[in-house]
């Protein structure tokens, strides 16, 4: 299986805080039976910086590190870029990396709490690049949390959304769980993937994940969702569902009579 979103090189970030870390959130990524992994470290989210050369020899270094104790994963680098007016300027000077060697695939991270009002111009401009964005874990994004069809519009526009493997397994709590839930029924997002930080509450959970999705929406979106990383990856065109509102219930109000 292929991982498109994962913070596996150490020291870069809030993930993987040292080799050792490394190592072992490695061998947990293939007892989970991932065998390829884009590694994609937080870039220009207030806190960290990680430019495309930096993370381009961290990979290296790790995959030799991983080769010699004979880890059998394979590390591609990557970035996790949080939305920011420069982009379109760092595309055009090369400091961007994509997710697949064509160019086609960003991913692409909202603030907590909001989506910022200029992204419906950006994703356009990125549109008529050639450039897909992929929107990360917007499960947790708390404008989509507080109205999931916020999502809608970006999506009908040719946008792609990956939820977290972690957060529709149950580790965020039940009711990010029953969003991502939301989400893929309405086919608002595309892929899973791990968004891994560690070995503990931010590990891999593909397994679950991957049980929980055929449960509950069968085999044919398993492979749905694992042919859609595939194709991301090698730059390919991913074939979407249409997507559809997320009905919510509404809460009702009790009436009290004296």
């Amino acid at each position: 299986m292929i991982d498109l979103h994962c913070h596996l090189l150490p020291g870069v970030d809030d993930g993987a805080r040292t080799l050792e870390d490394s190592l072992a959130m490695a061998q947990k990524a293939v007892a989970e039976g991932i065998s390829h992994v884009l590694v994609t470290p937080h870039h220009k989210n207030g806190k960290y910086l990680n430019p495309k050369e930096a993370v381009q020899e961290a990979t290296e270094a790790l995959q030799t590190e991983l080769d010699d104790r004979g880890i059998g994963l394979t590390l591609y680098p990557g970035q996790e870029i949080r939305i920011n007016g420069e982009l379109l300027e760092d595309i055009e000077n090369g400091d961007i990396l994509f997710v697949d060697d064509e160019e086609h695939y960003l991913l692409i991270e909202f603030p907590t709490l909001s989506i910022p009002h200029y992204t419906e111009s950006l994703f356009f401009k990125l549109r008529q690049k050639g450039i897909t964005p992929v929107i990360v874990h917007p499960e947790r994004n708390q404008a989509v949390i507080d109205d999931p069809n916020i999502l809608l519009p970006f999506i009908e526009r040719g946008a792609l959304a990956q939820v977290t493997a972690s957060s529709y397994a149950g580790a965020f709590g039940k009711d990010i769980a029953k969003l991502s839930s939301q989400l893929i029924e309405a086919n608002l997002v595309h892929i899973l993937a791990s968004d891994a930080h560690n070995t503990r509450g931010r590990g891999f959970h593909f397994q679950k994940a991957f049980a929980k999705l055929e449960a509950e929406f069968g085999s044919e979106k398993v492979a749905y969702f694992r042919q859609n990383a595939k194709n991301i990856f090698n730059g390919d065109v991913v074939l979407t569902e249409a997507p559809t509102e997320v009905i919510q219930k509404k809460k009702r109000f009790r009436l009290f009579s004296r």
